[in-house]
């Protein structure tokens, strides 16, 4: 007869199947949330929640979506979605950062350099327009596999009418502002792509660079050094790593209070400064040299500033007098103290002529080829240069010592080829001007704040040091500088009515019309340059940097689609680190000039993601991981789970050994719902219990996942979705280890009805009503598909939503029943019973290993202990620690000592063959071979045996 009691236990029952076969099922339910329109009734649930705006920063059109794209876009998904469900109302608004050269140039290979040469701008506009909206379609199904909520099919693009009119708005406001102006000044030149490059578009990698030491003929020997003894001519001792930028030179700066002294060797006479002396001595190999010294001999020493005015013959154009001048820029850590100044060949150099009116010479085209201006060098190439320079100043006998040396060199981030300082007309927004970067450190400072807070120091310190902002660049696929220049006189033409005439062409015909339409077809009429009156007027050819254009999207989509929902300031830019340079940064420049406030209340980054070595993905290393390829091997949620369980805010490793780990995570995760669902199949609303009606394991189940609520909340309020995970992982870790196992008898042998089985179903159900919507911003799919297989009793219910997504945020007053408020006072001492359990499992499991025992129903326990615990375990009932230790029986004793220990041995008496448990049989007169709790619940099932 014991073999027919199997069909009389309470075995687990439910259509959620054990393995997900995620990726089968996601696109399934991918097409069920866009046939039910998940992302727009989620709005429309929250229409009155206050709301929470995650700004998209725009990724690239030019390429497939790659791993870092998945990693954050799932981050902002989880941040949508945590606060869509807590009942913020939280439109997402997709966006693709859609103009620049990397489409440029990829259409330029792919028609050829013949069609390349022939074709019109506008044509070649359309043909970048088309790989953009490929590129954006390909990427957006990628995201939308991710399982990412957006509106998807209303997205924001950079080449849209309305968003390049945004564009104007800004620039219009700083330029009339005088923030945004025309200059000739130094800046990073790509030379392969031929455009202009702002600090964000420059990557630093290592090059090696020839070193070398030149001397500079003074036109007179200074008199201090002259009256001290030394005779014939004077030279300045100079370092440079950039040979090429001799042909430019007109000054030599000098640190103004570092000690300058005249080294003896060889036959010359060189200045440089006395700290570098035996450094620059050891580097040329001088074996025998002397400082000019004076009388108490002493050397003769002299401030840079004391040199300030002293002229030297250029060193490559002998036409050239160049001035001794002096700059704190000017540094002892290296070279000689005596700093080479091409005012058109660096920042530092150009600052520090405009200070001492030094003239700028530009002799390299934008070809980065020397022009007729560089003498005996023209024609070549600057890199092509660098020998030959080297290889004629030994000719001349001014070349003292050289050496290679390997340093961080700035390259161009879409070629990532090195880059050369140029001067040259650009458009540029002053950092200084109304006071922009101080407005900007100030909201750094105190206006926003940023997730981790270390990084506010990490923007804090790119505003305080970066340049001008060079806003120009020499390309087709872009807007344009929306001014224009006098056909006549060469002045710019750019007022509040050519602004306004601009803005409204590309609202109603986009940028493309700049390149296709007349100026005189939508100017005022009457439009002429203020200078000479002319009214013939060209249209700027330059377009805007594609930084400045996704940094006006506070603008073009904040402000512009408020009528959706979305506000100015956002609540929240989230992007990766490098954007501190970037996006981060444009927003918030462009933002502060135009309208004195930051686009943003609160800034998140996130880090890179590498590979198991912490290498960073490349194709040359074969190291790269495509997400596509992940979601169709693991399944996307496995994917969102590996995100939550990063520290975001440090680069992050993945691989398909990672993935397998977390596997294991999504499957105790997975396991768990399958034990809830289970167990619940025949359980309903009129089935609760009341709170005395539970046990003492089941109040503090309940206390623990209402703290879980708590602890989750918090750290999603926090952005700390590890928190999130690290939480729920230990929850139902904990929660298979002791609960699900402790209550496995009450729930198979128990009545079906019975209070102490249904006590336990209260419990699973509260637990089920909590995972299944905390857990729905990160595991997405597997939560809706819980939430389609929940019992019977609910899923019938009238009006019940069709999706997890649609049932909000648990809260403490949802609990059935309520956990009173001193709940947690209320289970303490079972708390302290659970440390009990602990020793005794040790116990047990020793027990087992010694074979003393098979299962621990077979085990009786002894439990020596403190007088405090003993009296605490008096005010349980005995067959509380039977199920929670789950053994046959249980007796205390206190103990002479602290410790608590526990003696098991075999229990006496005979094991019911229904739930296996060591009890006294018979109790039941119908059912004489169970015991007497399984013998009443074969009476409820109807059981007559055979």
């Amino acid at each position: 007869m014991a073999s027919n009691y199997k069909d009389t236990m309470n075995l687990p029952s439910t259509d959620f199947p054990m393995r997900g076969n995620l990726p089968a099922q996601e696109p399934k339910r991918l097409e069920t949330w866009q046939r039910e329109d998940i992302y727009r009734r989620v709005l429309e649930k929250n229409a009155d929640g206050k709301p929470f705006i995650l700004h998209d920063g725009p990724p690239y059109a030019n390429g497939p979506i790659h791993i870092g794209h998945s990693f954050n876009k799932i981050l902002k998904d989880f941040v949508v979605k945590s606060h869509a469900q807590r009942g913020y109302f939280s439109p997402y608004i997709p966006g693709w950062d859609c103009h620049g050269q990397p489409i440029e140039h990829m259409v330029e290979v792919t028609i050829g350099p013949e069609r390349m040469a022939e074709i019109s701008q506008p044509e070649l506009r359309q043909l970048c327009r088309e790989w953009a909206e490929k590129y954006v379609d390909i990427q957006r199904e990628g995201f939308k596999r991710l399982g990412v909520n957006a509106d998807w099919e209303h997205p924001y693009l950079t080449f849209i009418p309305n968003y390049e009119a945004g564009n104007v708005e800004i620039f219009k406001d700083l330029y009339l502002k005088g923030s945004v102006y025309r200059g000739r000044k130094p800046i990073h030149w790509c030379t392969n792509c031929h455009t202009a490059l702002a600090e964000a578009e420059i990557e630093y990698g290592d090059e090696v660079s020839p070193s070398i030491y030149v001397k500079f003929k003074l036109d007179a020997m200074p008199g201090i050094f002259e009256a001290a003894g030394a005779a014939g001519d004077a030279y300045l001792l100079i370092w440079t790593t950039t040979p090429w930028t001799l042909p430019a030179n007109t000054a030599v700066s000098l640190a103004p209070e570092a000690d300058y002294v005249m080294v003896q060797v060889e036959g010359s006479n060189l200045i440089m400064a006395k700290e570098l002396v035996e450094t620059v001595a050891e580097v040329a190999g001088w074996e025998d040299y002397a400082l000019v010294a004076g009388p108490s001999g002493e050397p003769v020493a002299l401030k840079g500033k004391q040199l300030f005015g002293l002229t030297y013959t250029a060193p490559v154009r002998h036409d050239i007098t160049g001035t001794v001048i002096y700059g704190d820029h000017v540094t002892l850590d290296t070279g000689t103290g005596a700093v080479h100044t091409a005012p058109g060949h660096g920042q530092d150099d150009y600052l520090v002529a405009l200070e001492f009116d030094i003239p700028l010479l530009m002799p390299v085209d934008d070809n980065g080829v020397f022009t007729d201006e560089a003498g005996r060098f023209a024609g070549l190439s600057t890199d092509e240069a660098n020998p030959v320079i080297i290889d004629w100043l030994r000719e001349q006998g001014t070349l003292v010592a050289e050496k290679k040396i390997n340093h961080s060199y700035p390259h161009c981030w879409r070629c990532h080829q090195p880059v050369i300082f140029r001067a040259t007309d650009q458009w540029f927004v002053s950092m200084d001007k109304n006071a922009l970067r101080e407005r900007a450190l100030t909201a750094i400072n105190s206006e926003v704040s940023w997730v981790p807070a270390w990084a506010k120091n990490r923007i804090g310190s790119m505003v305080a040091d970066r340049p001008d902002w060079c806003i120009s660049r020499q390309r087709s696929w872009g807007v344009p500088i929306p001014v224009f220049k006098c056909a006549k006189c060469g002045s710019t033409v750019a007022t509040e009515e050519t602004f306004d005439a601009v803005i409204e062409l590309f609202n109603t015909k986009g940028a493309d019309a700049w390149f296709t339409m007349e100026p005189s077809e939508y100017l005022p009429r009457g439009t002429k340059c203020e200078v000479c009156g002319c009214t013939e007027l060209l249209p700027e050819k330059d377009i805007l940097d594609v930084w400045w254009e996704s940094g006006v999207s506070h603008t073009s989509v904040c402000r512009h689609r408020a009528s959706e929902g979305l506000r100015f300031p956002a609540d929240l830019y989230l992007e990766g680190s490098d954007q501190h340079r970037g996006w981060f940064q444009s927003s918030l420049l462009t933002s502060i000039g135009a309208f004195g406030v930051p686009p943003y209340r609160s800034v998140m980054h996130c880090g890179f993601t590498v590979d198991e070595e912490g290498r960073k993905m490349s194709k040359s290393l074969g190291n790269g991981i495509d997400p596509v390829e992940m979601c169709e091997k693991f399944g996307a949620d496995v994917l969102r789970l590996w995100v939550s369980s990063c520290d975001y805010s440090q680069d992050v490793s993945i691989s398909d050994g990672i993935l397998k780990q977390v596997s294991d995570a999504y499957r105790r995760f997975r396991n768990t719902f399958r034990f809830l669902l289970g167990n619940l199949d025949d359980f309903g609303p009129a089935d609760f219990v009341d709170w005395d009606d539970l046990e003492p394991i089941d109040q503090w189940q309940m206390v623990r996942t209402l703290q879980l609520l708590s602890e989750v909340e918090a750290a999603y309020e926090a952005l700390k979705f590890n928190a999130v995970y690290r939480a729920l992982y230990e929850y139902v870790n904990d929660l298979s280890a002791v609960y699900m196992d402790v209550t496995k008898d009450r729930l198979y042998a128990e009545a079906p009805a019975s209070p102490r089985r249904r006590a336990v179903q209260t419990v699973l159900m509260n637990i089920l009503e909590v995972l299944v919507r905390v857990m729905s911003p990160i595991l997405s799919f597997t939560t809706d598909e819980v939430w389609d297989c929940y019992p019977p009793a609910w899923r019938e219910e009238e009006g019940r939503p069709v999706s997890v997504q649609l049932a909000g945020w648990p809260a403490a007053a949802d609990f059935t029943p309520a956990v009173p408020a001193d709940g947690a006072e209320q289970v303490a001492a079972f708390e302290e019973m659970m440390a009990v359990r602990e020793v005794v499992t040790k116990a047990l499991e020793d027990a087992r290993a010694a074979k003393i025992i098979g299962k621990s129903q077979e085990a009786a326990v002894v439990i020596t202990a403190p007088a405090a615990v003993v009296a605490t375990a008096s005010t349980f009932d005995p067959d509380v620690f039977e199920e929670l230790f789950i053994v046959a029986s249980v007796a205390f004793g206190e103990g002479a000592d602290d410790e608590v220990s526990a003696v098991v041995t075999v229990a006496a008496g005979e094991k019911c063959p229904r739930c296996w448990n060591i009890r006294e049989l018979g109790g039941d007169p119908s059912h004489p071979d169970v015991c007497e709790r399984c013998g009443a619940a074969l009476d409820a099932i109807g059981y007559k045996g055979e």
